[in-house]
């Protein structure tokens, strides 16, 4: 260190000394930067020596004596010090090199010795077993004992010194908690011995100080003494001592252990090397690691970077301060200068960056030594680290954090195909203002960061969306986003992806991944091809009953083209009835006014109030209609077979002999959800004589409330009137209600009432229980089987199970008509050469009413799943002289693929060519179908989104531009449009409803109907080159899709939301469309990917008895009375009460709210008009018709026989005939000729 300055004029200097009677001890006068005072007796002496030695002889000034001994530090009276006031730094410096050298020396003594002896014991080794052989095997035990003796004492002696450095080894290891424990504490303790070095480097380099006064000098003390034992276990623990003793850390004790104790004993404080702690930081990234806080390999690399760089920059720093605050030893340590430490540390940091202001430099030869070489060392480091700190930072996932579950909200998972599309739309039908307060937070969970426009989307929804960068197949990934608490798991499908198989194999993996992190998470995901959700059952964990779900994409979207060739339109119609859209108001009288007004009904469940309980299914629902504004087409039926599959079950429109129950779930057609409230609230004491629906509101008269959950936690608690106990410790209760109290639970899920209303119930149960459907004898709506138990008062006249029907009296055991369910119509397997017909043959086949299904596709393609489209044509309920015959057009080799899963289902032809050839069209007399369905399986191959729909939209105009002969008036044919299924004037007398048959021919191929089927959105404008509808325009708003021309698979998209708010909708979605599939049905073709035939037993038959989707024509029949300006409202009524058929929407044309006459034949869809709307001749009804046993039984010997006999025919044709007029007068001579020609008729 320097010392003082000079005299008076602050010049440095040194004392010079005189004559023989000088002082030996030259002393300075004043305090130089280094801030060191002097003894007050020892100055003033000094300070007058000084200076008369300095003004006597100023030529010496410039001298130095560069002497140790005339070293001072300043002594106090409470510091004891030496009292010269010398400088003992060397010491301290001394100590810690004494340390180093002498253990150094003393492992490498022993290191030498140990190989010397280990020489020496070799070579006497060698001897003695030498002399053993020599002297014999008679000396061998004499010599051998003590060598054995010896060897197990080393052996006991080394079993010790291993156990020894086993337990050290353990103890400074991180594998156990006490050793992670040492290791963080050893670490924290070094920190905090760096911090005090912080704090005492604002203090002179040395100083004399009172260890027992000093707080920060005893702190300082008792870390080195914890250092030292840790010191100790490391050396034991060390397999090489050399090594370990020239490791960084021991060096670092060796520079700062020692001086610590030599400063209590010369109660100095030199700041000295202490800096080295810094050296500890080094270490940081791997205390993290033994904390489990760093997990990522970026991050560990993150901290091991900046780690290594700031633990260098502060040891520099520390030594720049030291040198330069002390001085150079050789210039009597008087060139110093007096830099504070952060100052050091500015030094270092504008060094390294090679900027260099000059403000700060090092004067000391030391420090400008030292930076010439840490300037080396230093510059590569920061042109290194910096950089590859600041890659690793801005690499850093943005969406990388973890959500944080807010409490009393739910949170949903939304993981898979994400893009700014499927996003949108999923957030649009979501977040939709029609629900009724969506409390959910959606958590998006992707491994692709979003870009801007995605992003955008997320900030604009920020209150309720959140996006974590990450993927469901990393359990580290669903940790973050709460999968385990999370509601429900949506997971989207790319629907435009080239390979469809391979995007539900990834969907499958998540689901698996999702399922084996928390099996009883809820996922709802969506498939792309129906063959695939057979793997879906192969997961233990997956269960449809606990709400998991499949949304299979080609099974809903050919489901919903198959019921559009029974009732064209009513794929637009289901697809609006499931999508969220808000009302938008027309004010001028055009077809999108009303097209409009039916968009804005969706789907809605609620369970019914009290007040409905014992009514007939009709009953309520006309009173819905009438009185609520509301149409109800389904309720839950709950089974009380608890050994049943699926207890509960949906019944569509099951007529008049079911009652419904207290806590009946219904399914609603409505506008919002508020309006649903309406059937849970109403009372009739107090909402009888209500005309305005809206003041139907929560009354307060009802004696029993049931709340929503009741229905799946049942109250087993009720109450005698009389005595007011329970019902088990009731004495006075009647025998009858005691012996049915069981089925009174299951029916009546009571929570906790009053006396008054125990008696109320019960006498209601025991009123109503005759004319109640019971659970235990009536089977799904299908009656009640026949049993002696069973009272002619709950016996339903079925036809089909009333004994001595023709059914049951010519039902053959022997033939398979169904499969194993009776769900669907079945036949034997058939080869693909049987049903192939050459243009020739179909030429010659007379074709009408029957389905063309043009596809196209080839050997490569992906398969679309044709079985989805014929099972829904196929169902059972349809009599098999009512089944459509369907002729698929397009290649061979494609249709051979698809055969396997067609080839058990009945009148099904093939005609090998092209969809785009008019000569093939013509031969399979598209002009006489019922419908014309355009599919492509070679839609996602193309990258250019424009012409993906390049075929179906080519083939659809090449239909249109089409021309045949026997026209007939264009106005005539298209107002009959589709007379449902056993409604034709070939019915019985007893058909509810006598309709008019589609004409047989048509003039233009742009009255033929069509259904397209597009990938791409906006390519449905190219469909109809006369409309007006801007490309922008969204799908459902366009005239294609009004009026159910069009389809795509984009609105598909909202039944991922609706399913999650209510699981029910898909089950009614996929009952409606899909003909009756179940989940028993899936299970048994993922066993063997076909449908196995059954025999007719009045089990499967009665499975027959299910409603199905009709369209019913107004020019003819009962209702023509209300066809020319009536309500719709009454003939709602007039069909529900007589005929038990639930209407629900029209089929309009286009113009026909115009005053004048157009030849326009284009229809649109009106979903779920006002009671006080007006009817026009011309429209459609949409219906839900009960099935009709009479309807079959004139023609099912015919048809049945006629199918068996020709099962194995290559050829088959279907003979249609042209009825008279449909005047009623002419009806008996109209049967008549139909029973001449039906003689004549082939069913295939």
């Amino acid at each position: 260190m320097a010392n003082g300055g000079g005299g008076g004029g602050g010049s440095s200097s040194s004392g010079g000394g005189g004559g023989g009677g000088g002082s030996s001890l030259r002393m300075s006068s004043n305090i130089h930067a280094n801030h060191l005072s002097l003894d007050a007796s020892s100055s003033s002496s000094s300070s007058s020596s000084s200076s008369s030695s300095s003004s006597s002889s100023p030529s010496s000034s410039s001298v130095h004596e560069p002497k140790m001994d005339a070293l001072i530090i300043p002594v106090t009276m409470e510091v004891p010090c030496d009292s010269r006031g010398q400088r003992m730094w060397w010491a301290f410096l001394a100590s810690s090199m004494v340390t180093f050298f002498g253990g150094l020396f003393i492992i490498l003594l022993w290191r030498t010795l140990k190989y010397l002896w280990t020489v020496c014991c070799h070579c006497g080794g060698k001897t003695k077993e030498a002399q053993k052989i020599n002297n014999g095997s008679s000396q061998a035990d004499g010599t051998l004992k003590p060598v054995e003796e010896k060897e197990e004492a080393v052996a006991a002696e080394v079993g010790w010194m291993t156990s020894v450095k086993d337990w050290a080894g353990v103890m400074i290891s991180a594998q156990t908690l006490t050793g992670r424990v040492l290791v963080v504490l050893v670490f924290a303790l070094s920190i905090g011995a760096l911090v005090i070095y912080f704090i005492d480097s604002s203090n002179p380099i040395e100083s004399c100080q009172n260890f027992y006064k000093d707080f920060t000098l005893q702190i300082d003390m008792a870390f080195n003494v914890f250092f030292l034992l840790y010191f100790g276990l490391r050396f034991i623990a060390a397999n090489d001592k050399l090594w370990f003793w020239l490791e960084v850390n021991s060096v670092v004790d060796f520079f700062t252990v020692p001086p610590v104790f030599v400063s209590v004993y010369l109660n100095r404080s030199w700041l000295g090397l202490r800096f080295l702690r810094a050296l500890r930081l080094i270490q940081f990234s791997e205390i993290l690691q033994f904390l489990n806080i760093l997990k990522t390999s970026n991050s560990i690399k993150l901290v091991n970077l900046l780690s290594i760089f700031i633990s260098t920059w502060l040891t520099a720093a520390g030594f720049i301060h030291l040198v330069e605050n002390s001085g150079d030893p050789w210039e009597n340590f008087q060139n110093n200068q007096a830099l504070t430490y952060w100052e050091c540390v500015y030094l270092l940091m504008v060094t390294m960056s090679t900027v260099g202001y000059g403000d700060v430099y090092a004067k000391t030869t030391l420090g400008r030594l030292f930076m010439v070489f840490f300037i080396l060392g230093g510059l590569a480091m920061f042109a290194s680290y910096v950089p590859e700190i600041i890659e690793l930072i801005g690499n850093r996932k943005k969406y990388g954090g973890s959500y944080s579950a807010v409490s009393g909200r739910k949170h949903i998972v939304v993981c898979g195909h994400i893009t700014l599309e499927s996003v949108s739309n999923f957030l649009k039908d979501f977040l939709h203002k029609d629900r009724d307060d969506v409390n959910v937070e959606i958590v998006f969970l992707h491994n692709i960061s979003p870009n801007l426009e995605l992003e955008a989307l997320f900030k604009r929804h920020f209150t309720q969306v959140e996006f974590y960068q990450g993927s469901v197949l990393n359990p580290h990934d669903l940790a973050r986003v709460k999968i385990e608490s999370a509601d429900a798991c949506l997971i989207l499908a790319n629907k435009y992806c080239a390979d469809p198989d391979a995007e539900d194999a990834s969907n499958i993996m998540r689901v698996i991944s999702i399922k084996n992190y928390h099996p009883k998470i809820r996922i709802i995901t969506q498939m792309l091809q129906y063959h695939n959700k057979a793997h879906l059952l192969n997961i233990p964990s997956w269960n449809w009953k606990e709400g998991d779900d499949a949304i299979c994409l080609a099974e809903l979207k050919l489901g919903f083209i198959a019921q559009s060739c029974l009732a064209q339109g009513l794929s637009t119609m289901l697809a609006n009835l499931f999508s969220m859209r808000s009302f938008i108001k027309i004010e001028e009288d055009t077809w999108q006014k009303y097209y409009l007004e039916g968009v804005s009904n969706e789907m809605y469940t609620e369970y019914l109030s009290s007040a409905f309980v014992g009514l007939s299914f009709p009953t309520v629902c006309e009173l819905c209609f009438v009185k609520l504004k509301l149409l109800m087409i389904a309720i839950e039926y709950k089974s009380a077979n608890r050994e049943s599959r699926s207890r509960k079950r949906i019944l569509i429109n099951p007529g008049n002999h079911l009652k419904i129950q207290e806590g009946t779930l219904g399914f609603f057609i409505a506008s919002d959800a508020k309006e649903v409230k309406r059937a849970f609230f109403y009372c009739k004491a107090c909402h009888d004589d209500i005309t305005d629906p809206k003041r139907i509101k929560k009354c307060g008269c009802k004696r029993l409330i049931y709340s929503k959950t009741s229905i799946y936690k049942r109250m087993r608690r009720a109450c005698c009137f009389d005595c007011g106990r329970s019902e088990r410790d009731c004495s006075c209760m009647s025998g009858r209600v005691r012996a049915n109290m069981d089925t009174l639970e299951r029916t009546f899920p009571l929570s906790s009432v009053s006396v008054n209303d125990c008696s109320t119930s019960f006498r209601t149960f025991e009123d109503e229980q005759p004319s109640t459907l019971s659970p235990q004898k009536k089977q799904r709506n299908g009656g009640m089987r026949n049993s002696p138990s069973s009272s002619p008062k709950l016996m339903r006249h079925d036809p089909l199970l009333i004994p001595g029907n023709d059914q049951i009296d010519n039902m053959d055991s022997n033939v398979k008509k169904y499969d194993s369910t009776g769900m669907f119509h079945w036949c034997a397997p058939k080869e693909i050469e049987k049903v192939i017909l050459t243009r020739s043959e179909a030429a010659m086949t007379v074709l009408s009413g029957h389905v063309v299904v043009c596809i196209f596709g080839d050997v490569s393609s992906a398969l679309i799943g044709l079985r989805n489209l014929v099972m829904p044509l196929r169902a059972s309920n349809f009599h098999y002289h009512e089944l459509k015959h369907i002729v698929f057009v397009g290649s061979i080799e494609y249709l051979k693929r698809e055969w396997e899963t067609l080839h058990n289902f009945p009148k099904v032809s093939i005609l090998p060519g092209t969809p785009l050839s008019r000569a093939d069209l013509r031969a399979v007399n598209i002009n006489l179908c019922d419908m014309c369905v355009i599919l492509s399986a070679n839609q996602n191959n193309i990258d250019d989104t424009s012409l993906q729909d390049k075929e179906c939209i080519l083939a659809s105009l090449n239909i249109k531009s089409m021309q045949f002969d026997d026209s007939i008036g264009v106005l005539q044919a298209n107002s009959q449009g589709f007379t449902p299924p056993g409604m034709d004037r070939s019915s019985p007398d007893n058909s509810p409803v006598h309709g008019m048959l589609r004409q047989p021919s048509i003039t233009t191929g742009v009255n033929i109907p069509i259904i397209t089927e597009l990938v791409n959105d906006t390519n449905v404008q190219f469909l109809d080159q006369d409309d007006d509808d801007d490309p922008d325009t969204e799908l459902y708003l366009t005239q294609p899709f009004a009026c159910g021309t069009a389809f795509a698979v984009s609105v598909l998209d909202s039944l991922m939301s609706a399913t999650y708010f209510n699981d029910n909708i898909l089950t009614l979605i996929r009952t409606l469309v899909t003909g009756g599939a179940t989940p028993e049905l899936e299970a048994l073709i993922a066993e063997e990917n076909a449908l196995r035939g059954g025999y007719s037993t009045p089990q499967t038959l009665a499975n027959r008895d299910r409603c199905r989707v009709a369209q019913l024509a107004l020019l003819d029949g009962p209702f023509a009375d209300l066809g020319d300006g009536g309500c719709y409202g009454d003939l709602f009524c007039k069909a529900l009460k007589t005929y038990n058929m639930l209407c629900f929407g029209i089929y309009r044309l286009r113009d026909a709210h115009l005053s004048t006459p157009s030849q326009c034949t284009k229809r649109y869809v009106i979903t779920n008009p006002p009671y006080e709307f007006e009817l026009v001749p011309t429209d459609l009804i949409f219906c839900l018709m009960q099935f009709d046993h009479n309807a079959g039984q004139s023609r099912a010997s015919l048809s049945h026989s006629s199918h068996s006999s020709q099962s194995s025919s290559k050829k088959s044709s279907s003979v249609h005939s042209i009825p008279s007029t449909a005047n009623r007068q002419n009806r008996p001579k109209s049967r008549e000729s139909r029973d001449k020609q039906k003689k004549e008729m082939v069913y295939r």
